[in-house]
C-alpha cells in the first residue's frame, strides 16, 4: 500500500505557484484568470507566480512538465495551483520525475484534466486536492460561490475535519468569458435539491481515488497511474464526475462497466458521483433536457454499481465537479462517509 501523507500548508502571505498542466486557456481567457489571481492576492492573502507556460496555448509536454518540475522544486513555493484543465495531461505523465517532486512535497488543486496529476501524486505518497482551479472557481463572475470559497480557505490553511454540505443553490449553465459583460454579475442559481443517499446504512472512512471519469477512462486505457495491485484501493473512497463533454448515459455506464470487469468497483467501500454538468455551449439543453440527461446518467451510474457493487454505499449529486460550487475533496486524503447521519467529512 501506498504511504499517503498531507504536505505542509501554505500560510497567508507565501508564494504558491499557478501552472498549466493542460491548456493555457489564460492567454486565450484573461479575463477569469486574472480575475482568479487578483482573488487569490486580495481574498487569500497568497502571492501567485506565474511559470513560462501558464498562459501558452499549445504548450509541449515537456514544457508543461519542466513548469511542473520548477513549482515543486522551488523552495519559496508553497503549493500549486492549477488554472484550468484541457484534454492531453495524460502526455505530460511521463515526462515527470517522481522523485524530484516526492522530495518537495506540497499541496497541488485541481481537477477535471488535473486528474492525471492528481493521480501521479497520490502514487508519489502526497494528498492532494480536487477542485479549486483559478479561472473557473476563484475567477468566477462577480464573487465566488460562498460554498467554494469557505471549502477552498479551509483546505489551503488549516487541517483537520471538514464537513461539506450540499450546494443551497447551485448553478451549471456557463457565459461567455470572451463577453465582457459577462463579468458584471453573478451567474444566475437555482435552489439545491440537496444529495440522494443509497444503501446508507453504516460509516465508511477510507482514502479517495478517482476524479473525472472520462480522464479515469483514459488513465485505464493507457495504462497509467492505476495500481497494478488493486488492494490499493481497498475500503476508500471513490470520487467519479463528469466533465462539460457531457458523455452520454451509454458511454458512462461502459466506461464504469469496464471499471467493474477490472476488478475495481467492487474494491471501494463508497461512491459519491459528483452533480453532472447537464449544459454545456455545445449542448444548451433546456431544463427538461438537463433534468432527464441528469436522470439517465444517474440511472447508468446505479446500473453499474448494482451489476458490480451492489451493497456499496452511493452519494448522488454531490457538489465537487464541473457544477458551480465546487467543494474540495482531498485527492488521496481521508474521506467519512456517515450514512445514517447523512453526512460526508473530509480530512483537510
Amino acid at each position: 500500500m501506498t504511504t499517503l501523507s498531507y504536505p505542509p500548508k501554505p500560510s497567508p502571505g507565501d508564494r504558491i505557484a499557478v501552472i498549466s498542466p493542460s491548456a493555457g486557456l489564460p492567454g486565450l481567457f484573461p479575463r477569469p484568470y486574472e480575475l482568479g489571481l487578483e482573488r487569490l492576492r486580495k481574498e487569500y492573502g497568497l502571492e501567485p507566480v506565474e511559470y513560462p507556460a501558464t498562459r501558452r496555448m499549445g504548450a509541449t509536454p515537456r514544457e508543461r512538465a519542466d513548469d511542473i518540475h520548477a513549482a515543486f522544486a522551488d523552495p519559496d513555493i508553497k503549493a500549486v495551483v492549477a488554472s484550468i484543465g484541457g484534454d492531453d495531461q495524460i502526455t505530460v505523465l511521463p515526462l515527470l520525475d517522481r522523485e524530484l517532486i516526492a522530495a518537495n512535497p506540497k499541496p497541488f488543486f485541481g481537477m477535471s484534466d488535473n486528474t492525471n496529476l492528481l493521480a501521479f501524486l497520490r502514487n508519489t505518497g502526497i494528498v492532494s486536492y480536487h477542485g479549486a482551479g483559478v479561472m473557473c472557481e476563484l475567477g468566477r463572475p462577480g464573487a465566488m460561490h460562498p460554498q467554494t470559497a469557505e471549502s477552498l480557505r479551509a483546505a489551503l490553511f488549516t487541517s483537520g475535519e471538514y464537513e461539506l454540505k450540499p450546494a443551497e443553490r447551485w448553478n451549471d449553465v456557463d457565459r461567455d468569458w470572451a463577453d465582457p459583460a459577462t463579468f458584471d454579475a453573478e451567474p444566475e442559481t437555482r435552489p439545491g435539491a440537496g444529495w440522494t443517499w443509497l444503501n446508507a446504512d453504516r460509516v465508511v472512512e477510507g482514502r479517495s481515488w478517482g476524479g473525472c471519469l472520462e480522464i479515469v477512462g483514459w488513465l485505464l486505457m493507457a495504462d497509467r497511474e492505476v495500481a497494478h495491485d488493486l488492494t490499493e484501493y481497498d475500503g476508500g473512497v471513490l470520487l467519479l464526475e463528469t466533465s462539460e463533454d457531457m458523455p452520454s448515459a451509454t458511454e458512462v455506464f461502459w466506461t464504469m462497466r469496464n471499471m467493474g470487469e477490472r476488478g475495481l468497483l467492487q474494491r471501494f467501500a463508497a461512491l459519491l458521483m459528483g452533480r453532472p454538468k447537464t449544459w454545456s455551449f455545445k449542448h444548451p439543453n433546456s431544463p427538461q433536457e438537463a433534468a432527464r440527461y441528469a436522470a439517465e446518467q444517474r440511472e447508468a451510474v446505479l446500473r453499474a454499481m448494482r451489476t458490480y457493487a451492489p451493497d456499496t454505499p452511493i452519494v448522488l449529486d454531490v457538489d465537487f465537479g464541473h457544477t458551480d460550487p465546487q467543494l474540495v475533496i482531498p485527492y488521496g486524503g481521508t474521506v467519512r462517509v456517515d450514512g445514517p447521519a447523512r453526512r460526508i467529512t473530509v480530512t483537510y
